[in-house]
């Protein structure tokens, strides 16, 4: 009969080893969301109605009426499981971005989407190319895989293509670009991104594969806009991932999507979660998708907000960072944690990016014409004091 040893302490019990997590696990510091208004109102006790929330990036119009609808007339159906495919959001996603349903990957968020790339195709210790003062989910999923962070020095707080390129290097297997960067606001026109694309497949082939993060892309001015899609055909190693929990106003349905040659969208499937995009969130998606007059409204909206608080930054003189998002990023110095601290007393909520590096700057979010006046108020009235 086979026997099993255990080490035994010296009152003859099994002694009990301590659980350890792989150490790149317990190096990860979770992801700190914008504070919730629920949270706020507790903590300082206000009226929630009367708190102003410009810190995570959503859309201040809130969610168009027409996904409304949608997700109204599939309530009966909510007992069954969704589809699990989503032919029907992939099908009107392949009509408007022109490319077939099987290169498209539906995702909980396009959050989810990075976290599916980094699944499939690193290792412990393989290489991951990110920019300084990126998006923080890229260093989480490097760090979730146990792979290596290249993180390459930010050039006037944007991506340095050619730098990124120039760090790649024989262990490198993925590459994370944002375009527009949040939380900077920073752009990268197209003629640089494809040129990067074609030197790094020419270079490295599809050992290396690039993803084009465009999670707000829909605030391009029109004139900046480009059929980044187009370019899943041409770059093998190409994964384009996008949202609707920005400028379509879903935020909190959590649904994304990326496009890529089959043989990328095949990995990301065996990595994705089955049912990982509801019901509701596929009907809402679909009928967002149709809704031009909602975007164009939400685009509009954003312009005139932007262009306020850039205004108001100028005044103030405080330096800020011309942003192609839904959000300004602006530099309030060394008192910024104060600073923050009162907009949260007099219930305005933005965003602290010290996490990413940038201590004495604050990223607002771009909210409707009476919040973006409120804030702004608010402060002038804090600077002044």
């Amino acid at each position: 009969m086979n026997q099993t040893n255990h080490r035994t302490s010296p009152i003859g019990q099994p002694e009990q080893q301590p659980f350890r997590a792989p150490s790149y696990i317990e190096a990860i510091a979770p992801y700190q969301a914008g504070k919730p208004i629920s949270e706020l109102a507790r903590e300082f006790g206000l009226d929630p109605d009367s708190i102003i929330k410009l810190a995570s990036n959503e859309n201040p119009l809130g969610i168009p009426d027409s996904a409304r609808q949608a997700m109204a007339d599939i309530l009966d159906g909510l007992g069954r499981y969704p589809d699990p495919n989503g032919f029907e959001l992939k099908a009107a996603l392949a009509a408007r971005y022109r490319v077939p349903s099987a290169w498209i990957t539906l995702g909980n968020g396009s959050n989810d989407l990075l976290e599916l790339a980094s699944m499939a195709l690193l290792g412990p210790g393989d290489g991951v190319v990110y920019s300084q003062y990126a998006f923080t989910v890229y260093h989480l999923a490097t760090q979730a895989r146990g792979a290596r962070h290249i993180v390459v020095p930010a050039h006037e707080y944007g991506h340095d293509l050619d730098a990124m390129f120039q760090a790649i290097d024989t262990d490198t297997r993925l590459v994370f670009i944002a375009n527009p960067n949040n939380p900077t606001g920073t752009f990268l026109p197209a003629d640089r991104i494809e040129a990067f694309l074609d030197r790094v497949q020419r270079t490295h082939g599809e050992r290396v594969t690039v993803v084009l993060d465009e999670a707000y892309n829909e605030y391009l001015d029109p004139d900046l806009r480009f059929d980044s899609a187009s370019w899943v055909g041409q770059f093998a190693n190409l994964i384009v991932t996008r949202t609707f929990s920005k400028a379509y106003g879903l935020a909190g349905l959590r649904v994304g999507f990326a496009l890529a040659q089959p043989r990328l969208t095949d990995l990301l499937n065996r990595v994705r979660q089955p049912f990982n995009v509801n019901s509701l969130a596929q009907a809402a998606a679909i009928a967002a998708l149709a809704d031009a007059d909602y975007l164009q409204q939400s685009y509009e909206l954003n312009q005139e907000g932007k262009a306020l608080l850039e205004q108001a930054f100028t005044q103030l003189q405080l330096p800020y960072v011309p942003s192609y998002g839904n959000f300004v990023m602006v530099q309030v110095g060394e008192d910024a944690p104060r600073i923050n601290t009162e907009l949260l007393q007099r219930g305005i909520i933005v965003r602290p990016i010290a996490g990413d590096g940038l201590p004495e700057w604050l990223r607002i979010t771009v909210g409707l014409p009476h919040e973006n006046q409120a804030f702004i108020d608010a402060l002038t009235s804090i600077l002044s004091s």
